[in-house]
């Protein structure tokens, strides 16, 4: 247990040995994983004369993964089922990949197999059953994957699609998916299965083995025909977690999945030549060219099922829950060329900018507007629009005020005023840190953005920049602030357009270790100053009789830790903390409102990360599990 007294110990914080860990190029969070499916529905000879290719489904399945490229760089995978096959011939395939470009290793693999097979049949690919029957990964069920390890080793045994093999058809599996679930460990119980080392560290090779074992039962009953609506709707049931998953059958049926609170993206879109489904709708329109409004969203706990024959349903699962789509989607994961999430994240800027103008005492003669990094620049187009709005009213309610009084040189530089905006950082993606000593790595951290000298008048300016959201503050601390030091202006204000991340995600983001969160750190500071040790013994205490009683899902208990306290009252401390030591230039950090969050992104209301309160019991789990691993010094996540 935690004492006064070890705190004090240690300086009157509790420590933890991930404290201001050292990231190469970004303080960002890690995205989510991307899925990407089709189910061709004519044959392939009918693309080779449409299209003038055979291989219509694996461009588009290329396609398709590289507009989601966003959502994986630790690997990627495809599996491809084959129909109508004669028996004896293999029908479900799989390449996956951990290189650098993974989705392009695994297409050139694709294409050296294609121009092998042409050494010997120089036209195969006018000759669509010839080309299926020779080239293992021309299928008409297609899987793909891009992972963004939230756990497990990055070798390529953990990319997905994983796969189970049997000798009939009805009973292979290969399955992939966007999501964590915080109780592997109980569905391995229930399904009487002790894990091994691999098992353990693998959110989907505990729900391959679910689905695979209801999959197994529904054949044993109805042999190559099981029904898949009753199989997930048992697997469903056990989950606790956020999902989008799809699932190829061996004998042709497949099926993408989504959890009952849609915590976890997924769309779609149907015609008569293919069905399509990914976790980002801009990603389906710019492939196929589509509007908007053809493309839908899989709704909650509903999966989309395709039979052997090519036909569909859309089924309702489970009863939905409370809609609590994930909000990082919108302002920090998808792509912005989606319309929808372009808007938002303008708005998302512009709800900040009373509180910007507030802080820069109106004064936008001196004021300077730019963002870090690149994913925050739409966000910066919101808030900019916000000054402008402003300056707009200023200039006419002046103009109104002269009365007809004023040279045509007065009016001119009162109408061509502008919001200063300037391009003052810039990453040096050539840069690599490749010294471990501290001081010396600290040193070359701090040039990892350059900045452009001239733009700030010395002690006169204040510079606002705009970041999408501050998880740990390490490269805040170590770098861009010493960077944008080097400009001199009067303040710095650091702006986030996301609210104060203070709580693990357990759903597919790799934030799961309580003592990353720079909030976090700032609490725990503010109770030492204040005498309030007592509260984190107390939260401590609380979550052990908690374990001890196997309710740890039943509460929050580490919302504690934050009640003494007003949301400034964070920011302030999360300022200093971000601060560099020896820096004379006051730093202040501004942080969007759960309010304006919502109002900004209506439609993705799930907040977890920021206000504690979990969509799934799994999560209030996983928080004060969390807490405890923090206090005890385990640098392990909360699942």
């Amino acid at each position: 247990m935690y004492t006064k007294q070890r705190i004090k110990e240690s300086g009157g914080v509790v420590t933890s040995p991930f404290s201001f860990q050292y990231l190469l190029m970004s303080d960002a969070i890690k995205h989510e994983c991307g899925l990407a499916y089709i189910r061709l529905r004519k044959p392939f000879s009918y693309y080779l004369q449409k299209y003038g290719t055979a291989m219509y489904g694996l461009n588009k399945l290329y396609l398709l993964m590289e507009k989601q490229h966003n959502r994986g760089q630790d690997g990627a995978g495809i599996a491809i089922v084959k129909l109508n096959t004669e028996a004896g011939y293999p029908y479900l395939h799989r390449i996956r990949s951990i290189a650098p470009q993974s989705i392009a290793e695994i297409f050139a693999t694709i294409n050296n197999d294609l121009n092998e097979i042409e050494k010997y049949q120089p036209d195969i690919k006018q000759h669509p059953g010839l080309l299926k029957g020779h080239l293992p990964i021309l299928g008409e069920l297609m899987l793909g994957h891009l992972r963004y390890g939230t756990q497990g080793k990055n070798n390529v045994e953990f990319c997905h699609p994983f796969i189970k093999r049997n000798i009939q058809p009805g009973r292979n599996l290969a399955l992939a998916g966007n999501f964590n679930l915080v109780n592997t460990d109980e569905l391995y119980d229930l399904l009487n299965i002790k894990p091994g080392i691999f098992q353990k560290q693998s959110d989907l090779a505990a729900m391959m083995e679910t689905i695979h074992h209801f999959l197994i039962k529904e054949d044993e009953q109805n042999p190559n025909n099981a029904n898949i609506v009753a199989l997930l709707q048992k697997a469903i049931s056990l989950f606790d977690g956020g999902y989008t998953i799809g699932g190829l059958i061996g004998n042709g049926y497949s099926f993408i999945l989504r959890d009952a609170h849609g915590i976890r993206p997924a769309y779609y879109f149907i015609n008569d030549e293919f069905i399509v489904a990914a976790s980002e709708r801009s990603a389906i329109r710019t492939v196929f060219n589509l509007n908007e409004k053809e493309v839908l969203e899989l709704m909650p706990a509903h999966a989309l099922i395709v039979d052997n024959a090519g036909n569909y349903t859309i089924h309702k699962i489970v009863e939905p829950k409370e809609r609590r789509a994930c909000s990082f989607e919108r302002i920090y994961f998808s792509r912005g060329s989606d319309e929808k999430i372009y808007r938002e994240r303008i708005a998302l800027g512009h709800q900040l900018s009373k509180t910007v103008l507030e802080s820069i005492d109106y004064n936008l003669k001196q004021t300077i507007f730019s963002y870090i990094p690149n994913t925050a620049e739409v966000a910066f187009y919101g808030l900019v629009k916000g000054m402008e709005e402003y300056l707009n009213k200023i200039k006419v309610d002046r103009i109104l005020s002269w009365n007809g009084n004023f040279s045509q040189e007065k009016l001119e530089e009162m109408v061509n005023r502008k919001i200063r905006q300037e391009k003052i950082a810039i990453k040096d993606v050539k840069l690599r840190t490749f010294i471990t000593e501290d001081k010396s790595r600290n040193e070359m951290v701090q040039h990892v953005y350059d900045i452009t000298y001239g733009t700030v008048k010395d002690n006169e300016d204040t510079l606002v920049v705009i970041d999408d959201s501050i998880v740990r503050g390490t490269t805040l601390k170590q770098s861009i602030i010493t960077m944008l030091a080097r400009l001199r202006p009067k303040k710095i204000i650091i702006v986030s357009s996301a609210p104060q991340i203070r709580y693990p995600d357990c759903y597919g983001i790799d934030m799961s270790k309580m003592g990353d969160f720079i909030a976090f750190k700032a609490a725990i500071e503010l109770l030492k100053e204040r005498g309030l040790e007592d509260i984190i013994i107390n939260v401590q205490t609380k979550i052990v009789e908690l374990q001890r009683n196997n309710q740890l899902h039943t509460e929050n208990v580490v919302k504690q830790i934050y009640k003494p306290f007003t949301p400034q009252e964070i920011s302030n401390k999360i300022a200093a903390l971000i601060t560099p030591p020896a820096l004379q230039i006051p730093i202040q950090v501004i942080f969007q409102d759960i309010e304006n969050l919502h109002k900004s992104c209506p439609t993705n209301t799930g907040d977890w990360y920021f206000t504690g309160n979990y969509p799934t019991p799994g999560g209030n789990k996983v928080c004060n599990k969390a807490f405890l691993n923090y206090l005890e010094g385990k640098d392990v996540r909360g699942y």
